[in-house]
């Protein structure tokens, strides 16, 4: 019974690890700094140099506006990917999502994330 215990305690520590891993800013520390974080909204600064492969995360609803732009390759979950290129100025609206991304390019990409919360 106590070896039981044991196993279950240490399954949910990995899948709070795991959750924990999903958070952008956490998963992805030298990109993401968080700028602002209350109960609506939490705003990030992603800075994305040529070559750069973040983590897997998860963002929520959310509203991206490019300050540098520059092609970034998408990794989804289900090995799909996608080639993007942002250019400065421009804005776009998410889905929630869980992805990686790459910049592929020879620019740094510059953007200001806005995670919508419920």
């Amino acid at each position: 019974m106590r070896r039981s215990i044991v196993v279950i305690a240490g399954l949910m520590f990995m899948s709070a690890g795991a959750l924990r891993a999903q958070d952008v800013a956490l998963a992805n520390p030298k990109e993401i700094k968080v700028k602002l974080d209350n109960p609506r909204v939490r705003v990030l600064e992603a800075t994305l140099k040529p070559g750069v492969k973040e983590h897997v995360h998860s963002h929520p609803t959310s509203i991206v506006y490019v300050l540098a732009g520059g092609t970034v390759r998408n990794h989804l979950p289900d090995g799909t990917s996608s080639v993007v290129t942002y250019t400065a100025g421009q804005t776009a609206y998410r889905d929630p999502i869980t992805h990686w991304a790459e910049n592929i390019g020879k620019t740094t990409i510059h953007l200001i994330v806005v995670e919508l919360k419920k």
